[in-house]
């Protein structure tokens, strides 16, 4: 079922309804400080329940990333500049191995699982964010720059933590929110050091149906949607 279908028939969304594995829905995130989508990836879901969702990024997979005005890649942008010149939405193709993606019920972030070429594990990454919420297409969120690499020792590092500074000065996180994404980082640490779920949990050595196509690119990829809720 993609979600497209699953719109059209209603057997999505917050509440109790629940996708299956194999149906396509879209992961999105909101430009911050505007409601504006700017990141649009479908993916093709793993498994939800009320503890979890988790969606597989497929290499070669069609997506929407913000670029400047004139093609450059936002990331090649010097830091400075880097979130005050003028964006558009631009098509992509996801490269590399694929993404698995985890989240839990409000937690402020999303743990992604990464592999070398040939399925060798490479790292967790905990990419903070506002809790997603669901609609009957998919799950929107908001990213909040800061990250943190999780490595199959057990160690950790923050990741981006330029990135969420100069957000903080271009003004597109307030000091009360930018305190708030500090302390769910903290919390995350917590919960790597203490090892807990979904870290000891064996996603690594899952794999994608091989029965699965990947999942296309709506031409309203950007629609405005209805949340339900976590």
């Amino acid at each position: 079922m993609t979600a497209d279908t699953a719109r059209a028939t209603g057997t999505t969304g917050g509440g109790t309804a629940r996708w299956a594995p194999g149906d396509h829905i879209l992961w999105r995130y909101r430009g911050n400080a505007t409601d504006r989508i700017h990141i649009c990836r479908p993916v093709t879901v793993v498994q939800d329940s009320p503890e979890l969702l988790a969606v597989w990024l497929a290499p070669g997979t069609t997506c929407v990333r913000p670029q400047l005005l004139d093609g450059t890649p936002v990331h090649r942008e010097p830091l400075a500049t880097r979130y005050t010149r003028p964006r558009r939405p631009a098509r992509c193709e996801w490269l590399g191995t694929g993404v698995l993606k985890l989240a839990r019920p409000a937690e402020p972030w999303s743990v992604w699982l990464f592999w070398e070429p040939g399925w060798t594990f490479k790292n967790w990454y905990v990419n903070l964010e506002e809790p997603l919420r669901r609609w009957s297409g998919g799950v929107d969120s908001e990213d909040h720059f800061l990250d943190i690499a999780v490595y199959r020792d057990r160690t950790w590092e923050w990741k981006d933590e330029d990135e969420f500074a100069q957000a903080q000065r271009a003004g597109l996180m307030t000091p009360e929110q930018a305190e708030r994404v500090r302390a769910a980082g903290d919390a995350a640490v917590e919960l790597i050091s203490a090892w807990r779920t979904p870290f000891p949990d064996g996603w690594e050595h899952w794999r994608p149906d091989p029965s699965w196509t990947v999942p296309p690119l709506p031409a309203d990829w950007d629609r405005m949607s209805v949340h339900s809720g976590p």
